[in-house]
């Protein structure tokens, strides 16, 4: 048990005035009185362990996760099956227990996975330098504007508005404190509109933004968007969905210069939001400037294959005005699971997996548009994720199909008021044929039952 003892008035005293200030209001003084509490904090009394225990497991019973029901909800987090596999391996001790390698050449095994992970990623990307992970997909985003104001120093970003509503926000916050301005081009027909994006441009333009598949699910002309940038010199930076790229060409060979994206769909459970990991490749030019670190595979004096930490350019290994980033530790778990994820599936699997979820996707998105109520937001190419408007509120129809069971997607409204009643529905290979059906039935009935003005589902 611990042993807690009250500080007297004098012990108080002696604080304060080693510090320099005469009472404890005066500690506060610079905080504007109208944001302090004015009065003391209402906490309730303390627990016993048993009852905290009670509590939480009451508040965690609230919870409904992917097991619990049938998910169709994507937005950048997917519920893929992730093998024993990846489990046994990750929670082995060498990898689950290691922290950041401050003396790195000793840790030849992290070194390793870092390495396999670097090469699992430019590979995916088509790009040649991969960094070892950074916290997650916005914060990859962030991280790539920030490296174009240090390439370029241009004054403005340009952004799809097919870009992650969780990226933009991200960028616009981080380039607003280093004096970057961050301007957004519309969508036409569910993907970027090619005349605003070329009006858009000029040589102020140190970067611009896209997203394969965009937000709504479509696929992007990457080249055309990339070719259009690349005459201004921005820099073209560009969001991946990993999974789509099974079957996509890959940004490096679209024109694209940095390739970011959210790894969580490579072997990494929702998790109730995390944690994750975010990739980051690049073309060799801006190896310097990568957040994060790369490994690199060298040989010893006496000619073995081992591996080094060739770059690490956050703020704790370099002096701080040198620094690409503040990224206090690595995701290497998280990425390790996705380079695992990636092996079991090897590169004929990935494949495969890519074509299932383009066939499941192009079933449901057949089968939604024949429902009642229910059209297709644009007729856009898509991979595994398509957008859908109700002819009826939103918010309403998902209480109705959670009566069901059913997840049935992503309220759109939340991030494009120009779509109030627009539905995101994302596929993975757990949803099946009789899923997609299951989902098109509940969806029918919730949009009817909306419409007609029924209380109860099905009544």
């Amino acid at each position: 048990m611990s042993t807690y003892t009250s500080v007297t008035d004098d012990d108080r005293a002696a604080m304060l005035a080693a510090v320099g200030v005469r009472s404890v209001e005066e500690l506060f003084r610079d905080i504007p009185e109208a944001v302090r509490l004015g009065r003391p904090l209402d906490l309730p009394a303390g627990l016993s362990e048993t009852e905290v225990y009670d509590h939480l497991r009451a508040l965690a019973a609230r919870n409904v996760s992917a097991e619990d029901e049938v998910s169709f909800v994507g937005a950048g987090m997917y519920d893929h099956y992730v093998p024993a596999l990846v489990d046994s391996i990750v929670t082995r001790s060498e990898f689950l227990t290691p922290y950041t390698p401050y003396q790195p050449e000793v840790s030849q095994g992290g070194l390793q996975v870092m390495f396999e992970y670097q090469t699992a990623i430019s590979e995916l990307t088509g790009l040649p330098v991969s960094n070892a992970s950074v916290y997650e997909g916005p914060s990859a985003v962030g991280a790539a504007g920030y490296l174009a104001k240090l390439t370029n120093g241009r004054p403005r970003f340009v952004v799809s508005r097919g870009l992650h509503p969780h990226s933009r926000e991200t960028l616009e916050t981080l380039s607003r404190g280093y004096g970057t301005t961050v301007d957004e081009v519309p969508l036409a027909a569910g993907v970027t509109d090619a005349e605003a994006w070329a009006a858009a441009l000029d040589s102020d333009v140190g970067a611009v933004f896209l997203q394969q598949p965009n937000f709504l699910g479509a696929v992007e002309d990457l080249e055309a968007l990339a070719a259009v940038a690349r005459q201004h010199g921005a820099i073209v930076i560009c969001a991946c969905d990993p999974m789509p790229l099974a079957l996509l060409k890959p940004p490096g060979e679209c024109g694209v210069d940095i390739a970011v994206g959210e790894g969580q769909p490579l072997g990494n459970r929702l998790d109730f939001g995390g944690p994750s990991f975010g990739f980051f490749a690049a073309a060799e030019a801006y190896l310097r400037k990568m957040p994060g670190r790369i490994a690199g595979e060298t040989v010893d004096e006496d000619g073995r294959r081992g591996f080094v930490l060739t770059l690490q350019t956050r703020e704790q290994h370099i002096r701080r005005e040198k620094a690409t980033s503040n990224i206090c530790t690595s995701q290497a778990l998280n990425a390790l699971a996705g380079v695992v994820y990636l092996s079991w599936l090897g590169r004929r699997g990935f494949v495969e997996l890519g074509e299932l979820l383009l066939q499941r996707t192009a079933y449901a998105r057949e089968r939604l548009a024949r429902v009642e109520g229910v059209a297709l937001l644009h007729e856009q190419p898509v991979v595994r994720e398509f957008a859908v408007s109700l002819d009826a509120p939103v918010e309403r129809v998902i209480e109705r199909c959670a009566e069901l069971g059913i997840n049935p997607g992503y309220p759109l409204g939340r991030d494009y008021p120009e779509h109030p009643n627009g539905l995101l529905v994302a596929l993975t290979e757990r949803r099946s044929r009789a899923d997609i059906d299951r989902l098109a039935e509940a969806l029918g009935v919730a949009v009817a039952a909306e419409r007609e003005g029924v209380v109860e589902v099905g009544a």
